[in-house]
């Protein structure tokens, strides 16, 4: 059996040899189809590895308070909900902080202090790229960022104004390479931080750098950078996922009764849901995912009629060949085969091009977005499915077509 694919594929290659051309439209047209498939899939993958990610620390049993929400605005600029809600200040922030008592929650302030500040090491000074946040001592675990190295802010750090800092996973390849950063004293706008802490790396999400922040007390932070309208942002974590409707709920009538709004009035401010945004999220690359698909199928499904017409033609064109290997005791499995590994020699090409192209594509966009590049193993098994049911579909008239082919008529053919 294998003696006879082995001659089967030498005269298939033979064959594609005499027909460059329309082998390597054929070919073409089935990468095509395999890479608009795989392609999709792989970025997709990679879109869904950097969301699970960033979610991955926050359960689902956090939900945070801001401006607007964000899950909710999208394809809303010009509807009355896209109207401009005030910000949420300290003082509205701090007082939730103060009057949201719900068991089991633990609630954090945080703002966001500069995104372009320069860091300084001894002698050597970052990029001006870092993004500075004033956060308390719930911040980094409401916000699912874990510390590989040295502690988290305690309540006496707060507290008391500590000088102290926690650092993002790329200080350790920029100012503070080859040391170890702990213990170690930065500065920013001249204010002098002790480092106690360093994030795990998290990559980018979207090309946001998230491995270039610098954590810094609320207070300090507050007295630092003083611009005007800074815009709060308060974070609740449970500790019993089963009360998060509940303390939704009542996070909701707290903060409404801090902007003194009336019992008819709109709320003017945004509550997400860890879970219910990581949800609409991941709805967004499952569209991606489907818009892959249909594609793909549509792509195939035109590379195999081209396919089964190139194989149909070459069983017409080399009718008398037929008949000499049947009159010389061919079998029609056997000549069925021929044609049928043919089909298959040329799927196998066109399926191996796409998928190298469509992987190739998913690691482009996997560079351009600064994101882990996940092996996308659906997409591979796609593409293997892909090349399975073209050879099927494509090959099977035209090896039976073969295989039917009266000898002697066959003999006869001009």
């Amino acid at each position: 059996m294998f003696n006879l694919f082995r001659e089967n594929t030498k005269i298939a290659l033979d064959s594609i040899r005499g027909q460059k051309l329309r082998t390597t439209l054929t070919v073409f047209i089935i990468s095509l189809g395999v890479w608009a498939l795989v392609g999709i899939l792989a970025a997709v993958a990679v879109l869904e590895n950097s969301i699970a990610n960033s979610f991955a620390g926050m359960g689902a049993n956090t939900f945070s308070i801001s401006r607007y929400d964000n899950s909710n605005r999208v394809g809303r600029q010009n509807d009355a909900e896209s109207r401009e809600n005030p910000i949420i200040t300290y003082p509205q922030a701090k007082a939730f902080q103060d009057r949201f008592t719900f068991p089991g929650a633990k609630t954090s302030l945080s703002f966001t202090a500069a995104g372009n500040a320069e860091v300084k090491y001894a002698d050597k000074k970052s990029d001006p790229e870092i993004t500075v946040v004033g956060a308390d001592e719930y911040f980094l675990p409401n916000s699912g960022l874990e510390i590989t190295s040295g502690r988290n802010f305690t309540n006496f750090d707060i507290t008391n104004n500590n000088y102290v800092c926690v650092i993002g996973a790329d200080f350790e390849k920029g100012i503070l390479k080859d040391v170890n950063p702990i213990g170690q004293t930065i500065s920013v706008r001249g204010a002098r931080f002790k480092v106690i802490g360093v994030l795990k790396a998290r990559g980018s999400t979207f090309g946001n750098r998230q491995d270039l922040n610098l954590f810094i007390p609320i207070q300090i932070a507050r007295s630092m950078f003083t611009a005007a309208n800074i815009d709060y942002t308060i974070k609740v974590s449970l500790t019993n996922q089963d009360f998060l409707e509940g303390a939704v709920g009542e996070a909701t009538l707290a903060m409404r009764r801090i902007r003194k709004l009336s019992p008819t009035a709109d709320t003017n401010f945004g509550i997400e849901r860890s879970d219910e945004l990581l949800e609409n999220m991941r709805s967004q690359t499952d569209t991606l995912g489907a818009a892959a698909w249909v594609i793909g199928v549509i792509t195939v499904f035109g590379s195999s009629v081209a396919l089964m017409n190139i194989m149909l033609v070459s069983v017409t064109e080399r009718t008398r060949e037929i008949g000499v290997r049947k009159s010389l005791g061919a079998k029609k499995t056997i000549i069925a085969m021929q044609f049928f590994t043919e089909t298959l020699v040329i799927c196998f090409f066109g399926g191996l091009m796409g998928l190298i192209l469509g992987l190739l594509t998913g690691y482009g966009v996997s560079l351009l977005f600064n994101m882990a590049f996940p092996m996308p193993w659906l997409a591979t098994i796609a593409a293997l499915g892909t090349v399975i049911i073209v050879t099927i579909v494509s090959g099977l008239l035209p090896a039976v077509k073969a295989a039917k082919l009266d000898p002697v008529e066959a003999l006869r053919y001009e």
